[in-house]
Formats: structure tokens, sequence, C-alpha cells
């Protein structure tokens, strides 16, 4: 079983990251979906994205949760049937939940070039020209991504804008953290976000 990584935050809250090595066959055994999911994996055109989709019912169960105690509200956000806050992600060979006493968010991103070209959609890119080479660019604007998406699976309120009502504060790879704001309906949140690096890969979460 490729659980790739447990990461206890706090007492209250745990990250779990699985690398996807098996076969659909293999993820499915012992493994029973709801009507609606069975409907949303049979749905699904890309077999990388049902093994992905079933990849994440195998962290429920690392969790001490099956899909049976996964409901998704009006909006798309999931939630746990004991009160307990979850989040989800999945990103080509790699997933992730994380699953605390307060609300949370979680992305997975693979380090690409195409995020060069997307940049000015969500962050002022001239913060970033002054890095030392492309890679780092990458890198940095992933985890910025990164903690925008997670932050906006948190808040799930239709209208919020990365590039308008989401701030990440500046930050050096070395500290793995930072923090962000979101500016939305004349409110103002803070949270604090973490992120790690791992085989061309970004994962953020945010508190």
């Amino acid at each position: 079983m490729p659980l790739y990584k447990t990461i206890t935050i706090n007492s209250q809250t745990t990250l779990y990251i699985w690398k996807i090595e098996e076969s659909l066959d293999a993820l499915s055994q012992d493994i029973k979906l709801t009507d609606h999911c069975q409907q949303r994996v049979d749905g699904m055109k890309s077999e990388l994205h049902q093994r992905g989709f079933m990849s994440v019912r195998h962290l429920l169960a690392e969790a001490g949760y099956t899909d049976h105690d996964l409901y998704y509200d009006p909006s798309g956000k999931p939630h746990l049937n004991d009160g307990k806050h979850i989040s989800i992600t999945h990103s080509f060979i790699f997933s992730g939940i994380i699953v605390s006493n307060q609300e949370v968010g979680i992305d997975i991103e693979m380090q690409r070039d195409k995020i060069l070209r997307i940049a000015h959609k969500f962050t002022p890119f001239e913060e970033y020209r002054t890095l030392a080479n492309t890679d780092a660019i990458i890198r940095k604007l992933t985890i910025v991504w990164g903690a925008k998406e997670s932050l906006y699976k948190l808040y799930a309120q239709e209208g919020l804008n990365f590039l308008k009502h989401i701030d990440v504060q500046d930050f050096y790879f070395d500290d793995a953290k930072t923090t962000a704001s979101v500016t939305y309906d004349a409110a103002k949140s803070t949270y604090d976000i973490y992120f790690l690096e791992f085989e061309g890969f970004t994962c953020v979460y945010g508190y």
C-alpha cells in the first residue's frame, strides 16, 4: 500500500499523501462507494482521474473513515459526518487529504512550466522576476497557486477570485511556510500556509 506520507500537524490535524502506483482494479478492491460516488467515478473519462478518486478512498481508510462518512454540500465542498473538516486533492500520481477539527484546505500540484503562462491570472507576476532562475520561479509560483487553491477550497464561496481576493505573503523556500489573507464581501481572514516539495510536486495546506 503506497501511503507516501503522513504528517501530524497538531493534535487535531493530520495530512495523508498517497502515491498512486496501483491499477484501477487494485484500488477498487475492498472499497465500497456510495451510489453517488460510484456514478461519479463511472462517469470519469480518464482512468488517471478514476485512480486518483479511488486512492482518496484509501486515504479516508487511513484516517479511519469510509466513503459513506463523506458527503458534499451544494458548492461541492466535502464534509465528514462526524463534524470534522476535510479537504481533498489529487494531481497525476499523488493524492492527499487533510482532516482537522478546524477549517482546512489542501492542494497538490505538479511543478510545470505551464504555470509561467497563467501566472498573471492569479498573482502579480512581477514580484517573482528577481528569482535566480526559471526553475525557482516555477517552484515559487506553484506554491503561491497551491496556497490560493487550498484557501479557495477552504472558503468555498462562489465568486471568490484568486487575483482579487486572495493575497499570499512572500516567503523563502527554506521557511516552508507563509501566511495568506482572503478579503471578500467586506470581511478579511488570515490563514497559516505550509508547503512541502517532493518528486517534482508541491503540496500546500492552509488553516
